[in-house]
């Protein structure tokens, strides 16, 4: 038998490449003989950088750049220099992850990180970069990736404004004469993994906005600073991004690239599957079994199991998703090809509980889903 698994990362616990060893072990543990592929995915959030460095055989260049709230962080980028390409993670310069919960308010957050990272990337000779932008702290637009770019954006009286959430409805015009040049021959993609507008009741500010820590009268001063800030950008550079598809992802940060670095947007899965070659592994396998944190309705929209799902039912193979948690409405799964979903938590547990054990449940959960498969298929062979 011929398994292939391909997890993406459990926000906060398990990175993809870490699911999918704990997912090989209970393989084995039902079925010693069997084939295990493991091709760990990402959709643009957390993991990205590690996806891709075992997907590409990158090289890990780390650096320090600045984190949401303007202390020094660590972060890693994947470069494969072959391509002249670098694999860039908004969240580890700008994400949520970074910040304690008494520190996460997206009116005082920054993307300027992530622009420093994309800055790096050139210096070691990138001309293609992908920016993965999902698990964002911010809420900025993107004007921090862009001012660490060379951007300055001025209020009324020409003063250049702190690049965060909270100063952008004071925006008045965008100042690009100390952009640096060479970003001119740069390719940029970002990897989304929502298609979100810019503003408005499906916007950056109002969908995602409370889960970075805004209040209600920040969620409404944030999506009318975007609007804002839609505004100027349409005015100054003739781009408008407002209802973009994907424009709404980290925080603004989707219409950011596109408005300031040409950045093509697309969903994050299908640029992952395409470089771990999960199509060719696909050949010849009797399942797939993928995982996430949380399996919802929301999964179908570009996220990680979805883009397994679609490329599993294509080949005409069986996919099982596994997941802490299992949301409401998953039945829409099963059209896109999740046949079934199952927790790896087997009765009442604390989300700490659940984390902290989430290898050795994850293992244990795997075991049992291949065990009722593996019997399944015996049970139809001897019909």
């Amino acid at each position: 038998m011929h398994i292939v698994v391909a997890p993406n990362a459990f926000k906060g616990s398990l990175s993809a490449v870490e699911a999918a060893a704990a997912m090989r072990k209970g393989i084995l543990a039902a079925n010693p003989g069997c084939r295990v592929s493991c091709v760990p995915v990402a959709d643009g959030g957390d993991g990205l950088t590690e996806v891709m460095l075992q997907g590409m055989g990158g090289q890990r260049i780390e650096t320090t750049v600045t984190g949401p709230r303007f202390d020094k962080v660590s972060a890693p980028f994947c470069l494969i220099p072959g391509k002249r390409l670098a694999v860039v993670e908004m969240a580890r310069a700008s994400g949520l992850a970074l910040l304690p919960e008494s520190q996460r308010n997206p009116m005082e957050t920054t993307t300027y990180g992530t622009g420093e990272l994309i800055l790096c990337a050139m210096e070691h000779g990138a001309k293609q970069i992908i920016v993965g932008i999902g698990g964002s702290a911010t809420c900025d637009g993107g004007i921090g990736m862009a001012a660490a770019l060379g951007y300055r954006f001025l209020d009324p009286s020409g003063a250049a404004l702190k690049p965060v959430g909270g100063q952008l409805n004071a925006v008045a015009a965008i100042d690009k004469s100390g952009v640096d040049p060479g970003l001119a021959s740069i390719r940029v993609a970002a990897a989304c993994d929502v298609t979100n507008p810019l503003t408005g009741p499906e916007g950056a500010a109002r969908v995602f906005g409370p889960q970075k820590g805004a209040s209600a009268a920040q969620v409404d001063a944030l999506d009318a600073g975007l609007a804002n800030l839609a505004r100027v950008i349409r005015r100054d550079l003739g781009v408008d991004i407002q209802q973009l598809a994907g424009s709404g992802a980290a925080g603004g940060l989707g219409g950011g690239l596109h408005a300031f670095l040409g950045a093509e947007l697309k969903p994050g899965i299908d640029l992952v599957l395409d470089v771990v070659g999960l199509k060719s592994v696909l050949i010849g396998a009797d399942l797939v079994l993928t995982a996430e944190g949380q399996i919802d309705d929301q999964t179908r929209f570009n996220k990680a199991p979805a883009g397994v799902a679609h490329m599993a039912k294509a080949a005409g193979i069986p996919c099982i998703a596994i997941c802490g948690a299992v949301g409401e409405a998953i039945q829409t799964l099963h059209d896109i090809g999740i046949d079934a979903v199952f927790s790896i938590c087997g009765g009442p547990l604390s989300l700490e509980k659940a984390m902290q054990n989430a290898p050795d449940l994850l293992t244990r959960c795997t075991e049992q889903v291949v065990r009722a498969f593996v019997a399944g298929r015996r049970g139809a062979s001897e019909i």
